[in-house]
């Protein structure tokens, strides 16, 4: 008869789970991340949109100082990169719903989206950045 195998003691007898360095990178492991990571930073970006509608409701003087902040080079990278995020999770938020519909999973087409919503992500963040510098409003 043989023996049964002994039930693991804890957490450091169990299996571990693949982690990053495991599984070889991919376009829709970036795109995953990236949605995560943008959700973030669009949360954070709430905070300055309350932050510049404070400033205005407490004078001129306190908008002006906001505004200078975002106008430094450091406050418009930080707003380009609001605007690139804006735009890559719409893209991927919409990649999602036609997942949702039972769609876009075969590797080639989910490699295909996901490529598609970083690129729309940072074209149109350039082309609505370029109006706005061209436009004068900037």
């Amino acid at each position: 008869m043989s023996k049964a195998a002994p039930a693991p003691r804890g957490p450091a007898d169990r299996p571990t789970s693949p982690h990053l360095q495991v599984w070889r990178w991919h376009i829709t492991m970036a795109a995953s991340i990236l949605g995560r990571a943008t959700g973030v930073a669009l949360a954070a970006g709430a905070l300055a949109v309350v932050g510049w509608v404070v400033a205005l409701a407490m004078g001129p003087d306190s908008f002006a100082a906001y505004r200078a902040l975002l106008a430094n080079p450091v406050g418009q990278l930080v707003l380009f990169g609001l605007t690139v995020s804006l735009f890559y999770h719409l893209a991927n938020g919409i990649r999602h719903l036609v997942w949702d519909t039972g769609e876009g999973f075969d590797p080639k087409t989910a490699d295909m989206t996901g490529a598609a919503a970083v690129a729309f992500g940072v074209v149109a963040a350039i082309s609505i950045w370029a109006v706005a510098i061209f436009s004068g409003v900037h």
